[in-house]
């Protein structure tokens, strides 16, 4: 039996077309991956902007999620020092209420944890968004699971969603940018060395 290999998870990722008939714009991929990567980044699943541009976080919520971050898009879509991958890989489409349909339940149990498995040299891993949280915290509120992050750290940081619905929370949780974020800055570095 031979073992599994990050480049082997790559390609059968990038080739996936397990959720095509259901995929409106079709299946396509996006995520960032390497064995040495310090720094794992777990969204929830690509935007119409990502999903035209094959490029995870390329849009308003990635400029956000940089800006939590204090870090520009060289060190951010370096690949050898941060992953990048979604829950659903693709995307999933539109709600009737207009926002963007949860990740395909099929994707994270077949690539996340599978990317997760081949990449021994992640130090710290950001659950970006309640998907992510509930995937590797359980059930439980967003707010609750971000508010409780030093009990988490210093491997998992949990962070609400960097979309535009997010600045109302922010105003409503100050603690999120005087607490949360300074030590989510020191972690990050701290991973990366």
């Amino acid at each position: 039996m031979t073992s599994d290999t990050l480049a082997a998870a790559i390609s059968e990722a990038s080739a996936c077309r397990r959720c095509e008939a259901v995929l409106p714009l079709g299946p396509r991929p996006v995520f960032r991956v390497s064995d040495t990567a310090r720094v794992l980044i777990i969204g929830q699943a690509p935007g119409t902007k990502v999903h035209m541009t094959g490029l995870p976080w390329n849009d308003a919520s990635g400029d956000r999620l940089r800006n939590w971050l204090l870090m520009d898009r060289d060190l951010f879509y370096d690949t050898a020092r941060i992953a990048i991958v979604p829950m659903g890989l693709c995307y999933p489409g539109r709600l009737p209420n207009g926002g963007d349909a949860p990740p395909r339940p099929e994707c994270a149990p077949l690539w996340l944890d599978r990317f997760t498995r081949l990449m021994p040299q992640v130090r710290l891993t950001l659950l970006v968004g309640s998907y992510a949280q509930r995937h590797r915290l359980g059930k439980g509120a967003m707010t609750d699971r971000v508010r409780r992050f030093r009990q988490l750290g210093p491997a998992i940081i949990p962070l609400p969603h960097p979309s535009w619905r997010t600045t109302g929370w922010e105003r409503r949780n100050p603690w999120f940018a005087e607490e949360l974020l300074p030590v989510l800055r020191q972690a990050v570095a701290t991973a990366l060395g």
